[in-house]
């Protein structure tokens, strides 16, 4: 008997269709794959196992856990089973985690309430299992708050939560989407030496193939909420038999079409231009008598952007590239230099006075559901750039522009009657990438702008990026752990390294021979999907 036995699973929510005769099914000690883009009902099906379904939604079939029927089993019954028996990594760490509960209370608080550990015992284990996943206390220590950490460093705490207690079965949702690439491969390293020691099975759900071909024993294709394919990982993406299997391994690897770097044709003019910039924040304070030190996130940074210019920005997490990000975008102040922007000094700089900068300076946030506020329907949110015009838009106007943003990045007009819940993460990602690109700007920084898209969509919001560039001569700098995308969209990268940037070049020169130690590192450790199946196969022999 398999450890999980997913059959002829269907699921409606109301008369909404979501998956139609799953079947699944997961043995101990085995990784399976479930891969497929935004809506093919993955997530759906991890939570059917769990029992987190709406309220409104409706499963038949049959699913078993350790010869538990999971779909007749009372809220009591499986208030045991989760966190104990089943773990998950859910795909949004901010959302998952408590905002006013510290990092040590949410990890020990799984642990005391299954296994009865006592306050101290709880704590001691929730800090060997956060020092295992990358947060060792003395950098991290339990009394943070999820809000001091990066989406990396959160992801993180989400995956101890999860393993603390070292369940039978742990279903993965995107559980390396926000962290670097040398993390990520930690984390994998985790998760495989979690498998191989307790025999735990894994179902590892992602968009990305290569951390998929990595992992995986066997992988399992969705489209639609039905299964498309299924087999041993190496050979099923090798072969590519279903033409979906295939869309998916070529999109995995599709690079946009560049004609030409349109900052090559531009004046000797700086678009951006950053300075000698520090951000220092305040360090707890150790003793009544003992001043904090200060920790410095940034340390004097200086590059410049010419119009029309890709410039990539990677490094771990936490290096500052995102305190960077909140600088340039004149959220955040310095500690010291300077940032101009079209010729004008940002820095020190009112409301009032930013507003013309803001018009041509927009942002994709790393967190698609955090940059938005739920309350309000998808017209309003992507229209909000809009007030910065010195001419608003109104009416059918303004919808026709919301229109158009959205099909850019592969929605529909209707969608602009919805609600950000009503989306899966990877289409509200796409929400924010169709808010920034709705005023036309100069600027667009993105912050990880493509790390919660499938494939496919990658594939086309990348393909967006390159035309924007190449047509209205829009300059990005994003903000990234994915050097695939750099490698694909950007001219320049800059390697960022302990708040201080370690190297800059152009993107095939750093990427193709990286002198630091750091992008070394980067490039070591970055997954690659033919590179992953040959050596798979040459392993099977």
């Amino acid at each position: 008997m398999s450890l999980l036995e997913i059959e002829k699973l269907s699921l409606n929510i109301g008369r909404i269709p979501i998956l139609k005769d799953v079947d699944l099914t997961l043995d101990a000690g085995e990784v399976m794959g479930l891969v497929g883009e935004s809506g093919s009902g993955k997530s759906m099906t991890a939570m059917a196992v769990m029992q987190l379904l709406p309220s409104v939604a409706k499963a038949m079939g049959r699913v078993r856990f350790d010869g538990i029927d999971i779909l007749a089993a009372p809220e009591a019954a499986m208030c045991k089973l989760r966190g104990n028996e089943i773990g998950m990594v859910f795909q949004e760490p901010m959302t998952a985690l408590n905002p006013v509960k510290t990092i040590g209370e949410q990890v020990a608080e799984g642990i005391r309430w299954h296994t009865g550990a006592t306050r101290t015992d709880a704590e001691d284990h929730a800090r060997k299992i956060l020092d295992r996943v990358g947060l060792p206390e003395k950098s991290f220590p339990l009394s943070r708050y999820p809000h001091e950490l990066s989406g990396g460093q959160r992801q993180r705490v989400v995956i101890a939560i999860a393993c603390a207690l070292r369940p039978k079965l742990l279903i993965a949702d995107e559980p390396t989407t926000a962290l670097d690439v040398v993390l990520q491969a930690q984390i994998l390293d985790l998760l495989r030496d979690l498998v191989d020691e307790n025999r735990m099975g894994l179902l590892l759900i992602s968009h990305d193939l290569a951390v998929v071909t990595e992992m995986s024993d066997r992988v399992t294709v969705m489209r639609h909420g039905e299964v498309m394919e299924t087999g041993e990982t190496a050979s099923t993406l090798s072969a590519q038999e279903h033409p979906y299997t295939r869309q998916l391994a070529q999109a995995s690897m599709h690079v946009p079409a560049r004609a030409r770097i349109r900052g090559a044709e531009q004046p000797a003019h700086d678009l951006l231009k950053v300075e000698a910039v520090t951000r220092d924040y305040p360090g707890r304070r150790a003793s009544l008598f003992r001043k904090p030190e200060p920790m410095r996130a940034v340390d004097d940074v200086s590059f410049s952007m010419k119009e029309g210019q890709s410039t990539a920005l990677v490094g771990r997490s936490g290096c500052g590239k995102s305190t960077l990000a909140r600088m340039i975008l004149a959220l955040d102040q310095p500690t010291g230099g300077a940032i101009h922007f079209m010729g004008e000094k940002l820095t020190s700089r009112d409301e009032a006075m930013l507003k013309p900068a803001r018009r041509n300076m927009q942002v994709v946030f790393q967190d698609p559901y955090g940059s938005f506020n739920p309350r309000h329907k998808v017209e309003r949110l992507v229209a909000e750039p809009l007030h910065t015009l010195e001419k608003q838009p109104q009416g059918a106007e303004r919808r026709e522009l919301v229109a158009r943003a959205l099909h850019e990045v592969g929605l529909k007009p209707a969608d602009m009657d919805k609600y950000p819940h009503e989306f899966s993460g990877g289409q509200r990602q796409r929400l924010s990438i169709a808010r920034a690109i709705i005023t036309r700007p100069k600027l667009v920084v993105a912050d990880e702008p493509v790390s919660a898209l499938d494939v496919s969509i990658r594939a086309q919001i990348l393909d967006l990026f390159a035309d924007l560039n190449q047509r209205l001569g829009i300059a990005y700098l994003f903000i990234t752990h994915d050097l695939s995308v750099a490698r694909a969209i950007t001219d320049d990268v800059m390697v960022m390294h302990d708040g201080r940037i370690v190297e800059r070049g152009r993107t095939s020169d750093v990427l193709d021979n990286p002198q630091s130690e750091a992008a070394r590192a980067l490039v070591s450790a970055s997954p690659d999907l033919r590179r992953a199946i040959a050596k798979k196969l040459q392993e099977q022999g």
